[in-house]
C-alpha cells in the first residue's frame, strides 16, 4: 500500500499495491502494522456496506460526536463515488476545510477519514456500492451531521445531487449551532 498525504490534516489517500499473475491479483486493502508506522488508527470494529441504485445519490456529511468519534477507511467496490471529508476538528489548522476525492472500482483507491472529520459521498455512476470498515461501533446518541449545502463549506458537487434523504437535507447549519462540531 501506498500512503499518499492529503491537504487535510491526518486524513490520507491509500493506494493499493496489486500482484498479478493469469488469476488475476492479490492486494492488502488494510494492513495493521502499516496503519500504525503512517500513525493511523488500526482497530476496526465494525465493517459496512453502501449500496446507491442512482447517479448523483448523495450521502451525509455524518460524524459520531466524541467519545464515539470513529475513522473509516473507505472503498468504492462497484462504480464510482467522489467521496468529501470535512476537518470538524476545532483546534485543527484545517478546521473546517474539506478535500474531495474519486474513488472507483477501477482505481481501487481507500480514503483514511481520521476521528473529528465529517464524511459524505456523492454516486457518479448507477448502482454503486461503498465498503468502509470504522473504528467505533455505531451510537444512535453520538449521531450527527453537516448539511451538504451550508454555505459555510462552499462545497461544489461534480453533479447536481438527485437523492439526499431528509435526514440529511436538514441538519442544522454551521451558523445555527450552539455546540462546538468536535
Amino acid at each position: 500500500m501506498h500512503f499518499h498525504q492529503t491537504n487535510l490534516k491526518d486524513a490520507r489517500l491509500i493506494e493499493l499495491e496489486p500482484h498479478g499473475d493469469e488469476r488475476g491479483f492479490f492486494a492488502r486493502t488494510m494492513c495493521h502494522a502499516e496503519f500504525e508506522h503512517h500513525g493511523l488508527l488500526s482497530d476496526f470494529v465494525q465493517q459496512n456496506t453502501s449500496f446507491s441504485a442512482q447517479r448523483g445519490t448523495l450521502r451525509g456529511l455524518h460524524y459520531q460526536r466524541q467519545p464515539h468519534a470513529e475513522a473509516k477507511l473507505v472503498r468504492c467496490i462497484r462504480g464510482a463515488i467522489v467521496d468529501i471529508i470535512v476537518d470538524i476538528r476545532k483546534n485543527s489548522e484545517t478546521y473546517l476545510h474539506h478535500q474531495l476525492f474519486e474513488l472507483t472500482d477501477a482505481n481501487r483507491h481507500q480514503l483514511y477519514v481520521p476521528p473529528g472529520f465529517a464524511h459524505s459521498f456523492q454516486t457518479l455512476t448507477d448502482d454503486v456500492e461503498v465498503s468502509y470498515l470504522v473504528s467505533a461501533a455505531y451510537h444512535p446518541e453520538a449521531e450527527s451531521g453537516l448539511r451538504y449545502n451550508d454555505e459555510r463549506l462552499a462545497i461544489e458537487w461534480p453533479i447536481p445531487p438527485t437523492v439526499v434523504s431528509e435526514k440529511d437535507a436538514s441538519w442544522p447549519l454551521i451558523s445555527e449551532r450552539n455546540e462546538v462540531l468536535f
